[in-house]
C-alpha cells in the first residue's frame, strides 16, 4: 500500500482508466431502469433496444460513420479477433495472405499466430528504431494472395503513431485488401478520420477511455462482409450474437463524447506538455534511457529503461511511493516475456528487460508529474545502491 501522507499517483492509463463520474451515473441508471432484454417483444425491451439505438448513433456521430456500421463488442480483444478472423474466414477463398506489423498488441499478434497454424500465411513487418512501419515495406509485402492489412494506430508501449493515412492512401490502389485498425490506443487522443484514411475495420474500447470495462466497438464498413465468431443469436446484424450490454453501451456512448469534448477543448496538447516535461526529465537521470519519441508519439505514453534495475523492480518500487505505473502491456507484463516491441525497435535485451511504461489520461496534472519525477530520482538511487551492495 502507499505510504502514509502521499498522494496517489495513477500514470497506468494505458492499462486502464478511471470511468468518469458521469459514465458510473449512466451505467447505474440505465442498469436500474432499463434492465430488460433489449431483443424482448414487450414493451420494457423495446425500451432497452431504443436505448441502444440511440448509443448506437451516438457513436456513429463521433466517429463520422453511420449507425448500421457500429458493432458492440465486449472490447479490444473481442473487436480485433473478429475483424481479422472474421475477415479471414470470409474472403479465404480470395486469398490467404495477411499483413500486420511486429508491434501490435497481443491480441492482434496472437491472433495472427491462430490463424497460421489454420493454414494463412502471416507478413509481420519491421519498425524503425522509432517504432513505425515504413511504407516501401508494406508495398513489397502485398501479393496477389493478400486479403488484410490489420496495423495498429498508436503502439500500446512506446506510443508510437503509424502512418494510418499513407497505408490508406497506398491500399486504395488494392480495392480486395481490406484495413483493418487497432485504434483502441489513440481513440480520444489521436485524431482519425476512418473515411479519409480508407479504413474498413476498426476497432475501439471503452475503458480506455473513461468507460467501464466490457464494452467496446468494432466500426465495419457497410458493404464489406466478415464472418462472425459468436453465433447463436441476431444481435448486432448477426455479427455478434449474445444479449446486449444495455448499461454498458450507453455508459459507452457518454465516455466517448466526454473525451472527444476534451480533446476539442485543449485536452491533448495539455497532456503532451506533460508527456515533454517528463521526457525530458527522465533523460537527465544517469542510466535512464528513453525509448518514445515525441515526433512521432501520441501525447499519453512514455516508455523508458532505467540502467540495470528489472522494470517489475521499479515498478513495485514505486507503488510502495503511491505511484502507478507498468512495465509493458497489461494483457502481457505476467507473461515476464521481454517486450516485442522494444526488442523489434532495436532496443538491447538488458534494457527492454528493465523497461517501464508511463501513460497519462486528460485528469493529470503537471504537478503530478513533477512529484513523479522526485520520487523516482530517489527511488532509482535507493535501488542502484541495493543492487551495488549485492553484486
Amino acid at each position: 500500500m502507499p505510504i502514509e501522507g502521499v498522494q496517489m499517483i495513477y500514470f497506468d492509463n494505458s492499462a486502464t482508466t478511471k470511468p468518469y463520474p458521469e459514465v458510473l451515473d449512466t451505467f447505474v441508471k440505465t442498469s436500474v431502469n432499463y434492465y430488460a432484454n433489449p431483443s424482448s417483444l414487450h414493451s420494457l425491451g423495446a425500451q432497452a433496444e431504443k436505448l441502444v439505438t440511440q448509443a448506437r448513433q451516438q457513436i456513429a456521430n463521433i466517429l463520422g460513420v453511420n449507425q448500421n456500421e457500429i458493432v458492440f463488442t465486449s472490447g479490444g480483444t473481442e473487436g480485433n479477433n473478429l475483424a481479422i478472423k472474421g475477415t479471414a474466414l470470409e474472403y479465404r477463398a480470395r486469398g490467404r495472405h495477411i499483413i500486420t506489423t511486429a508491434v501490435e498488441h497481443a491480441s492482434v499478434f496472437e491472433t495472427c499466430r491462430q490463424l497460421e497454424k489454420l493454414g494463412f500465411r502471416i507478413t509481420y513487418l519491421p519498425v524503425d528504431s522509432r517504432g513505425r512501419i515504413r511504407i516501401d515495406d508494406l508495398k513489397a509485402a502485398i501479393t496477389d494472395e493478400t486479403i488484410l492489412v490489420s496495423v495498429m494506430h498508436v503502439n500500446n508501449e512506446v506510443g508510437a503513431v503509424q502512418p494510418v493515412e499513407e497505408i490508406g492512401r497506398l491500399l486504395k490502389n488494392y480495392p480486395k485488401i481490406l484495413f483493418h485498425v487497432d485504434h483502441v490506443q489513440g481513440c480520444g487522443k489521436v485524431p482519425l478520420s476512418l473515411h479519409e484514411a480508407g479504413i474498413d475495420l476498426c476497432t475501439i474500447s471503452a475503458h480506455k477511455f473513461h468507460g467501464l470495462k466490457g464494452t467496446g466497438v468494432l466500426y465495419k464498413r457497410a458493404n464489406i462482409r466478415i464472418s462472425p465468431l459468436l453465433t447463436g443469436g441476431h444481435q448486432e446484424s448477426q455479427l455478434r450474437s449474445g444479449t446486449e450490454n444495455t448499461g454498458g453501451i450507453v455508459a459507452a456512448a457518454k465516455a466517448l463524447r466526454l473525451i472527444h469534448e476534451k480533446f476539442e477543448n485543449g485536452a491533448a496538447e495539455k497532456t503532451s506538455q506533460i508527456r515533454d516535461y517528463l521526457i525530458e526529465k527522465l533523460a537527465a537521470i544517469p542510466g535512464v534511457t528513453v525509448h518514445t519519441d515525441p515526433e512521432v508519439s501520441a501525447p499519453h505514453i512514455i516508455n523508458f529503461s532505467a540502467g540495470g534495475i528489472r522494470g517489475e523492480v521499479l515498478v513495485h518500487a514505486l507503488e510502495q511511493q503511491g505511484i502507478f505505473i507498468s512495465t509493458t502491456s497489461a494483457c502481457s507484463s505476467k507473461t515476464r516475456e521481454l517486450s516485442r516491441t522494444l526488442l523489434a525497435m532495436g532496443v538491447s535485451k538488458a534494457e527492454a528487460e528493465g523497461a517501464a511504461r508511463i501513460s497519462l489520461s486528460y485528469e493529470n496534472t503537471m504537478e503530478e508529474a513533477e512529484n513523479f519525477i522526485r520520487i523516482l530520482q530517489q527511488t532509482i538511487q535507493n535501488l542502484q545502491q541495493v543492487l551495488g551492495r549485492n553484486q
